[in-house]
Protein backbone atom coordinates (compact mmCIF):
# COMPACT_ATOMS: atom_id res chain seq x y z
CA UNK A 1 0.00 0.00 0.00
CA UNK A 2 1.34 3.45 -0.92
CA UNK A 3 0.40 6.27 1.43
CA UNK A 4 0.64 9.95 0.60
CA UNK A 5 0.81 12.15 3.72
CA UNK A 6 0.01 15.83 3.35
CA UNK A 7 0.89 18.58 5.83
CA UNK A 8 -1.30 21.29 4.29
CA UNK A 9 -0.21 24.86 3.96
CA UNK A 10 -0.65 27.62 1.46
CA UNK A 11 2.94 28.88 1.60
CA UNK A 12 4.53 25.46 2.26
CA UNK A 13 2.70 22.16 1.76
CA UNK A 14 4.63 19.06 2.80
CA UNK A 15 3.99 15.82 0.93
CA UNK A 16 5.52 12.56 2.14
CA UNK A 17 5.15 9.20 0.44
CA UNK A 18 5.75 5.84 2.12
CA UNK A 19 5.06 2.25 1.14
CA UNK A 20 3.59 -0.19 3.63
CA UNK A 21 4.38 -3.87 3.11
CA UNK A 22 2.30 -6.89 4.15
CA UNK A 23 4.12 -6.98 7.53
CA UNK A 24 3.05 -3.35 8.16
CA UNK A 25 6.62 -2.08 7.81
CA UNK A 26 6.88 1.33 6.22
CA UNK A 27 9.59 2.35 3.79
CA UNK A 28 10.49 5.78 2.43
CA UNK A 29 9.54 6.59 -1.16
CA UNK A 30 9.84 10.38 -1.47
CA UNK A 31 9.21 13.73 0.17
CA UNK A 32 8.40 17.11 -1.36
CA UNK A 33 7.54 20.58 -0.16
CA UNK A 34 5.31 22.55 -2.53
CA UNK A 35 5.67 26.32 -2.19
CA UNK A 36 3.52 29.17 -3.41
CA UNK A 37 4.71 32.79 -3.30
CA UNK A 38 2.80 34.86 -0.76
CA UNK A 39 2.93 37.82 -3.18
CA UNK A 40 0.63 35.95 -5.61
CA UNK A 41 -3.15 36.31 -5.47
CA UNK A 42 -5.00 33.53 -3.59
CA UNK A 43 -6.65 31.94 -6.66
CA UNK A 44 -3.25 31.63 -8.37
CA UNK A 45 -1.67 30.12 -5.25
CA UNK A 46 -4.46 27.54 -4.99
CA UNK A 47 -4.05 26.72 -8.69
CA UNK A 48 -0.28 26.28 -8.22
CA UNK A 49 -0.90 24.01 -5.25
CA UNK A 50 -3.45 21.97 -7.20
CA UNK A 51 -1.05 21.60 -10.13
CA UNK A 52 1.76 20.42 -7.86
CA UNK A 53 -0.43 17.98 -5.95
CA UNK A 54 -1.94 16.60 -9.18
CA UNK A 55 1.58 15.91 -10.46
CA UNK A 56 2.51 14.10 -7.24
CA UNK A 57 -0.69 12.01 -7.29
CA UNK A 58 -0.01 11.07 -10.93
CA UNK A 59 3.65 10.27 -10.26
CA UNK A 60 3.27 8.23 -7.06
CA UNK A 61 -0.25 6.77 -7.53
CA UNK A 62 -1.14 6.51 -3.82
CA UNK A 63 -3.59 3.98 -2.42
CA UNK A 64 -4.39 6.15 0.59
CA UNK A 65 -4.12 9.78 1.66
CA UNK A 66 -3.45 11.04 5.18
CA UNK A 67 -4.06 14.72 5.85
CA UNK A 68 -3.47 16.81 8.94
CA UNK A 69 -6.78 17.95 10.38
CA UNK A 70 -7.06 21.73 10.49
CA UNK A 71 -7.30 22.83 14.08
CA UNK A 72 -8.09 26.15 15.68
CA UNK A 73 -5.21 28.57 15.53
CA UNK A 74 -4.87 32.05 16.97
CA UNK A 75 -3.96 33.41 13.55
CA UNK A 76 -7.17 33.25 11.51
CA UNK A 77 -5.34 34.05 8.27
CA UNK A 78 -2.99 31.09 8.74
CA UNK A 79 -5.90 28.80 9.63
CA UNK A 80 -7.79 29.89 6.50
CA UNK A 81 -4.79 29.19 4.26
CA UNK A 82 -4.34 25.78 5.84
CA UNK A 83 -8.04 24.99 5.37
CA UNK A 84 -7.92 26.10 1.73
CA UNK A 85 -4.85 23.94 1.05
CA UNK A 86 -6.60 21.01 2.77
CA UNK A 87 -9.66 21.47 0.56
CA UNK A 88 -7.52 21.35 -2.59
CA UNK A 89 -5.90 18.10 -1.39
CA UNK A 90 -9.28 16.56 -0.51
CA UNK A 91 -10.76 17.37 -3.93
CA UNK A 92 -7.77 15.80 -5.69
CA UNK A 93 -8.03 12.70 -3.50
CA UNK A 94 -11.76 12.38 -4.24
CA UNK A 95 -11.09 12.85 -7.95
CA UNK A 96 -8.65 9.94 -7.67
CA UNK A 97 -11.28 7.87 -5.81
CA UNK A 98 -9.30 7.89 -2.57
CA UNK A 99 -10.58 8.42 0.93
CA UNK A 100 -8.82 10.96 3.07
CA UNK A 101 -7.93 9.97 6.62
CA UNK A 102 -7.54 13.03 8.81
CA UNK A 103 -5.38 13.11 11.91
CA UNK A 104 -4.83 15.79 14.52
CA UNK A 105 -1.28 16.90 15.24
CA UNK A 106 -1.53 15.19 18.65
CA UNK A 107 -2.54 11.86 17.04
CA UNK A 108 0.38 12.04 14.62
CA UNK A 109 2.88 12.92 17.34
CA UNK A 110 1.63 10.08 19.55
CA UNK A 111 1.75 7.56 16.68
CA UNK A 112 5.28 8.46 15.64
CA UNK A 113 6.99 9.38 18.91
CA UNK A 114 4.74 7.83 21.55
CA UNK A 115 4.17 11.29 23.03
CA UNK A 116 1.31 13.56 21.88
CA UNK A 117 3.18 16.74 22.78
CA UNK A 118 6.43 15.95 20.98
CA UNK A 119 8.22 18.91 19.40
CA UNK A 120 9.40 19.30 15.80
CA UNK A 121 12.91 18.04 16.65
CA UNK A 122 11.53 14.83 18.19
CA UNK A 123 9.21 14.21 15.22
CA UNK A 124 12.02 14.75 12.73
CA UNK A 125 14.32 12.47 14.71
CA UNK A 126 11.77 9.63 14.88
CA UNK A 127 10.78 9.94 11.21
CA UNK A 128 14.47 9.75 10.27
CA UNK A 129 14.96 6.67 12.44
CA UNK A 130 11.71 4.88 11.51
CA UNK A 131 12.29 5.30 7.78
CA UNK A 132 16.05 4.61 7.96
CA UNK A 133 16.82 7.91 6.27
CA UNK A 134 20.50 8.81 5.81
CA UNK A 135 19.75 12.35 6.99
CA UNK A 136 16.74 14.17 8.48
CA UNK A 137 14.16 15.70 6.12
CA UNK A 138 15.17 19.28 5.28
CA UNK A 139 12.11 21.04 6.71
CA UNK A 140 9.51 20.52 9.42
CA UNK A 141 6.83 20.42 6.70
CA UNK A 142 8.60 17.47 5.05
CA UNK A 143 9.04 15.62 8.35
CA UNK A 144 5.41 16.27 9.31
CA UNK A 145 4.16 14.94 5.97
CA UNK A 146 6.16 11.73 6.43
CA UNK A 147 4.88 11.47 10.01
CA UNK A 148 1.30 11.73 8.71
CA UNK A 149 1.94 8.90 6.24
CA UNK A 150 3.47 6.78 9.03
CA UNK A 151 0.54 7.53 11.32
CA UNK A 152 -1.87 6.29 8.66
CA UNK A 153 0.29 3.23 8.00
CA UNK A 154 -0.25 2.16 11.60
CA UNK A 155 -3.74 3.53 12.26
CA UNK A 156 -5.31 3.48 8.78
CA UNK A 157 -8.28 1.48 7.68
CA UNK A 158 -7.30 -0.12 4.38
CA UNK A 159 -9.54 -0.11 1.33
CA UNK A 160 -11.07 3.10 0.05
CA UNK A 161 -14.78 3.59 0.77
CA UNK A 162 -15.00 5.93 -2.22
CA UNK A 163 -13.65 3.22 -4.55
CA UNK A 164 -16.10 0.68 -3.05
CA UNK A 165 -19.01 3.12 -3.51
CA UNK A 166 -18.09 3.79 -7.15
CA UNK A 167 -17.73 0.06 -7.84
CA UNK A 168 -21.23 -0.55 -6.41
CA UNK A 169 -22.63 2.28 -8.55
CA UNK A 170 -20.99 0.80 -11.65
CA UNK A 171 -22.44 -2.64 -10.87
CA UNK A 172 -25.94 -1.19 -10.46
CA UNK A 173 -25.59 0.78 -13.71
CA UNK A 174 -24.44 -2.33 -15.59
CA UNK A 175 -27.63 -4.22 -14.69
Amino acid sequence: MRILGIDPGLTRCGVGIVDLNENRRASFVAVHVLRTPSANELPMRLLELETGLNELFATYKPDAVALERVFSQHNVRTAMGTAQASAVAMVIAARNQLDVAMYTPTEVKAAVTGYGRADKVQITSMVTRLLNLPEPPKSADAADALALALCHAWKGHGKSRIAEHLAKQAAVSAR
